[in-house]
């Protein structure tokens, strides 16, 4: 493939509303565009979705690629990486970006494997910069620099795509910031023909049942989160108790999850929700870089903990050293009395 310059953003939306992923990497996009001083691109598929458009200008794009079709709603894998991969093949774009989704997980692996080009999945970073192969004894200008944990979340990693194009990856939702809409901006509209193959409709839609989460741990402005030093239920239950007195939500390590002391609605971390409290307070986390990477942006983070040597207590603004089950308490009732 030859290069242009150019940052596509997969548009995922249903029934009509823009997935909030899909926004906050038009805002990373736009920035990485303007860095390659190119083009943001956002691909929207789906049925009479052209009301969409204007919005997705006003957050940073440039052209909106529009494919609307009737096949194209609900979502189909097959139909959606017909449509990707050949407005891929034959605009070439430079960088192509997915949210690390239900949908992005299903389909961005698919496209990439009918181009034949590299996917790094659920980066936290993305950043444009050059690369040296010591190897070749080349210089690699202006790569995408995919940035994720690796190895178990023992090493933040960089991976570069010297050669293959587009460059590819996934973010998960609120890793990257959403920029503010600027109703002001111009972009264009083009409205791209889908061209489908018998095969592409195997899978058929009978019906769908949706399930919304009650958890808002992006919304919330405090998160009580518990991990793998909880002890148990009762313990999780004075985190709840500590959480409803501060009007926050509930949080979750993923060792907390899979131990069955939280719904993976509370997960935060590299496999859940990133989010950016006032108050983050962390108790029996160890801070592992895979949670540190979904809450270390919080506005001021409170660490409770055993272990005086606890990676959480790197990050942490106020370190308490102890056992959550009598900390926890204390907390709930001083903040009970003060409120007297």
């Amino acid at each position: 493939m030859s290069d242009t310059r150019n940052v596509w953003v997969f548009v995922e939306q249903d029934g009509g509303a823009v997935a909030d992923v899909s926004l906050e990497l038009l805002g990373k996009g736009r920035e990485l565009a303007d860095r390659l001083e190119s083009e943001l691109h956002a691909v929207l598929c789906g049925s009479s979705v052209d009301g969409l458009a204007g919005a997705l200008i006003a957050q940073g794009a440039d052209l909106v690629l529009l494919a609307d079709h009737a096949e194209l709603e609900p979502y189909r894998t097959l139909p959606y990486a017909r449509v990707i991969a050949d407005l891929v093949e034959e605009r070439k774009p430079y960088v192509v970006l997915f949210g690390a989704t239900a949908v992005g997980r299903d389909l961005a692996p698919r496209v990439a494997s009918a181009l034949r080009t590299g996917l790094t999945a659920d980066c936290t970073d993305l950043q444009i910069g050059d690369y040296e192969s010591k190897k070749e004894k080349t210089l690699y200008k202006d790569l995408l620099l995919q940035i994720r944990p690796a190895f178990g979340g023992n090493l933040i990693a960089t991976i570069v795509n010297p050669k293959g194009r587009p460059q590819m990856a996934s973010v998960r939702e609120g890793v990257m910031k959403k920029a503010a809409a600027d109703p002001a901006r111009s972009g264009r509209v083009e409205r791209v023909l889908p061209r489908f193959e018998e095969g592409d409709f195997a899978l058929k839609v009978i019906s769908r049942e949706k399930r919304e989460s009650t958890v808002r741990l992006k919304e919330s402005n405090v998160i009580v989160a518990g991990g793998a030093g909880v002890a148990g239920p009762a313990e999780f239950d004075l985190l709840r108790e500590l959480a409803q007195v501060l009007a926050g939500e509930v949080g979750a390590s993923r060792a907390a999850v899979d131990a069955g002391l939280a719904h993976h609605d509370h997960q935060v971390g590299q496999t859940g929700v990133t989010v950016r409290p006032r108050l983050y307070i962390a108790a029996g986390i160890s801070g592992a870089i895979q949670h540190r990477a979904g809450m270390d942006e919080s506005n001021k983070i409170i660490a409770i903990n055993t272990d005086p040597d606890a990676p959480i207590f790197q990050i942490a603004d106020y370190r308490i050293v102890g056992d959550l089950a009598e900390i926890v308490p204390m907390l709930v009732a001083a903040l009970r009395e003060k409120a007297k």
